[in-house]
Order: C-alpha cells, then sequence, then structure tokens
C-alpha cells in the first residue's frame, strides 16, 4: 500500500509538471495529462483507508487496477518522447525528462506487477537492480536541476554539475557491479554499496531539501516549479529509505 501510495501521486505530479511544459496548441496532450491527474487523485481517495487489516483480494483487486493505469501513463508518456523526437510538438518538456518519468511509470507498473503474482528477487539481484535504477534517477534530477536553476545562480548550478558527475559514476560502478554477478553477490561488496550510495544520496537529499526551502520562500532565480522541487527532495527520501531496508535484510541475511 505504500508503494500504491508514494508512486500514485508521483504519477500525478508527473502529468500536472507536463501540462507546464506543453505549448498553448498541445490542446489533446494537455486534456489527456489533466485526465491521468484525476486518475491518480481517485486512486489516492480510494486507497486513504486501506491498512494491513484490508482483506488482501481488495489489495490485489486495487493493484490491478493500479497497475493498469500506470501502465497507461507509461504509454502516453512514451507517445509523448516519440512526437518531441520527430518534431511534432514543441514546448518545454526535455526529453530525457520525459524518458525520466516513462521510466518510473514503469517501474512502478512491474513492481505492482510482481506483488500481485507474488514474486520476489533474490535479495542481491534486488539490491542491485533497485540502486540501479534509482541512481540513474538521481543522476537524472541533477541534471533537470542544474539546467532548471538560473544561469546566474553560479554555485548552485555548479553543484547541480558535481551531483551529476557523481551520481554517474555511481550509476557506473553499480552497472559494472551487476555485470559481476553472481560472483560481485557478496556481503562485503554488497554492504560496501549500499555504504557508499548512502551518503551521495544523503547529501543530494539535503541539497535538494535547501533548494526546496529556497525556492518556497523566493531566495533564488530559477523556473523549478516548488511541487517539482518538493517531487525530487521526496524521492531521493524514498530511495534512502530503500537503501536502509536493504541495509536492514543484508545484516539479517546468513546466506550472502
Amino acid at each position: 500500500m505504500e508503494e500504491i501510495r508514494f508512486w500514485s501521486r508521483i504519477m500525478k505530479e508527473h502529468a500536472f509538471f507536463l501540462t507546464l511544459g506543453f505549448t498553448a496548441d498541445d490542446t489533446e496532450l494537455i486534456q489527456e495529462a489533466k485526465e491521468y491527474i484525476v486518475i491518480f487523485e481517485r486512486i489516492e481517495e480510494q486507497i486513504a483507508d486501506y491498512n494491513e487489516k484490508t482483506d488482501p483480494e481488495v489489495i490485489r483487486r486495487l493493484n490491478i487496477q493500479v497497475y493498469q493505469a500506470a501502465a497507461s501513463i507509461w504509454a502516453y508518456k512514451r507517445k509523448i518522447l516519440g512526437l518531441i523526437l520527430h518534431c511534432k510538438i514543441g514546448g518545454n518538456n526535455f526529453p530525457l525528462l520525459v524518458d525520466h518519468i516513462s521510466r518510473e511509470a514503469a517501474y512502478f507498473a512491474n513492481r505492482l506487477k510482481d506483488l500481485n503474482e507474488g514474486k520476489l528477487q533474490p535479495l542481491a539481484d534486488a539490491i542491485v537492480k533497485e540502486n540501479v535504477f534509482f541512481l540513474k534517477i538521481m543522476a537524472d534530477h541533477s541534471k533537470f536541476i542544474g539546467h532548471l536553476l538560473d544561469p546566474s545562480e553560479r554555485k548552485l548550478v555548479d553543484q547541480a554539475q558535481e551531483f551529476s558527475h557523481d551520481f554517474d559514476q555511481l550509476l557506473y560502478q553499480a552497472i559494472d557491479l551487476d555485470s559481476m554477478r553472481p560472483q560481485s553477490e557478496t556481503k562485503p561488496l554488497l554492504g560496501q554499496f549500499l555504504d557508499q550510495n548512502r551518503v551521495s544520496v544523503v547529501s543530494l537529499r539535503d541539497f535538494k531539501k535547501t533548494a526546496r526551502e529556497l525556492i518556497e520562500e523566493c531566495r533564488i532565480k530559477s523556473i523549478i516549479h516548488p511541487l517539482l522541487a518538493d517531487h525530487v527532495f521526496r524521492e531521493a527520501d524514498h530511495f534512502l529509505t530503500i537503501i536502509d531496508a536493504f541495509d536492514a535484510h543484508l545484516t539479517a541475511d546468513k546466506m550472502l
């Protein structure tokens, strides 16, 4: 249920951000985005009263419904990406941003599918795969922040670029670790992998928190919507929760 709550809000906000990047001529795409806002708002309302006592069959049916919504918004985002790359539409939605949010929709849909089918990846596989996914997300965020800050905010732009480089390097390391599996699936290597990533994610999370506060107080120059600043902060915080959960499981697991 926490996965649905978190990602449904993220999907709703993605649809809103896309509307901000379209031109006034893109009326059909804007209307589609608004329909997705309504869809995910209804999902949020529907699950507000659900808890651990809710009938598992009710949750299973909800998962199917939400999966369909996630798969649908993924297809919508890929359609937009195609229109942008073929120069059929203009606007201010970066192609990388549209690809980024479509990857998150695919992740959400796949998580729901696996949960409904009772599929759980082996711990070592899950640690590497989840970190590869989220490190790419964090690297993208850093690039978006750097491009959406006003160029005159030189210090903050430099910081965003440094985070972009840091997370690119962490991503490459994660891909190398993935390539070396299963031989790389040892507790010392995976523990160090999580510790190293945690340090960088904490730094980025804190940077995003500061940026969010500065944007909300109108103390810096940027074209970053306050909700977008909060959005990327929440995703970094979510990644930290995942890292901590993996670390706890890794410590308890005697098989590695």
